[in-house]
């Protein structure tokens, strides 16, 4: 072999070492994560009950639903939760949650799990523990359509309606003041009461994230093309529950990892 030939194999066989570490570092999909190797004793508890208590909605279509005909959960977060609990051996137990009972049922100690349209803010991991965010989306506006809105900037004066605790309000009013209009707001416990107010005239717009608002909308209304404060949506535990945290964020992440929550997200049509 002469030399330049010898030099040659000698650079291809190096090319091919680098493509192999390069191709494990930057892969389409990383290294599923050992959920048997996370332990502690909330995990154990859970377990020991034989059973995983979550709190979701029950009015958000797509997400979290309890459908009037059979009495079951249905939903992107209904499945997650079962996931979750399959992958622990146990059985699930659902208890309906809002914006504003979601937060004090997980302190109390009444639920394990919230996975309720719940958006990750700073604030919130003060108190709470999130996951890595399982799904993305932006606050937006409904409003009917003979109301002859087409952006927030036509709505001084509004009435809008907003779910109680939720951070649509804090994104709104910051649009409103950069856009110098004031508008007024009122607050409900459930999204069903809030279309009923939009419906009647109560409210001239009903606001949440875009995603739940799909759920309401229909041939008298519309949802506008703004779009504010982007919200990320992750499941929340107890602050103090650290090894059962671990355990869900790895269990998302390996989702994530592996097309399974993609999945998940079109299988419900969002």
């Amino acid at each position: 072999m002469n030399k330049y030939k010898k030099m040659f194999v000698t650079l291809l066989a190096s090319s091919l070492v680098l493509l192999a570490i390069f191709a494990g570092v930057s892969g389409d999909s990383a290294a599923e994560i050992d959920l048997s190797a996370i332990t502690g004793k909330n995990l154990d508890a859970v377990v020991a009950a034989g059973v995983l208590k979550v709190g979701v909605k029950e009015d958000v279509p797509k997400f979290g639903l309890k459908n009037t005909d059979t009495g079951e959960f249905e939903g992107l977060e209904i499945e997650l939760a079962k996931g979750i609990a399959e992958s622990l051996g146990v059985t699930v137990e659902f208890t309906p949650v809002t914006a504003k009972t979601r937060g004090p049922l997980l302190e109390t100690g009444e639920l394990d799990l919230v996975i309720a349209t719940f958006t990750i803010t700073e604030e919130r991991k003060e108190t709470y523990n999130f996951t890595t965010p399982y799904y993305e989306d932006a606050v937006r506006l409904m409003v009917k359509k003979d109301s002859g809105y087409t952006t927030l900037a036509d709505m001084d004066g509004a009435v809008i309606g907003v779910a109680q605790a939720a951070t649509s309000k804090d994104a709104i009013q910051a649009a409103a003041d950069e856009l110098g209009i004031s508008v007024k707001f009122s607050e409900f416990a459930t999204y069903p009461e809030i279309k009923a107010a939009l419906d009647s005239g109560r409210v001239n717009c009903f606001s949440v994230d875009g995603s739940i608002l799909l759920g309401y909308v229909d041939d008298t209304t519309i949802i506008l093309e703004d779009k504010f404060s982007p919200q990320q949506y992750g499941i929340a535990s107890a602050l103090d529950k650290k090894d059962l945290a671990e355990y869900v964020d790895a269990y998302i992440t390996n989702g994530l990892n592996d097309g399974t929550i993609e999945a998940l997200i079109a299988a419900v049509g969002l």
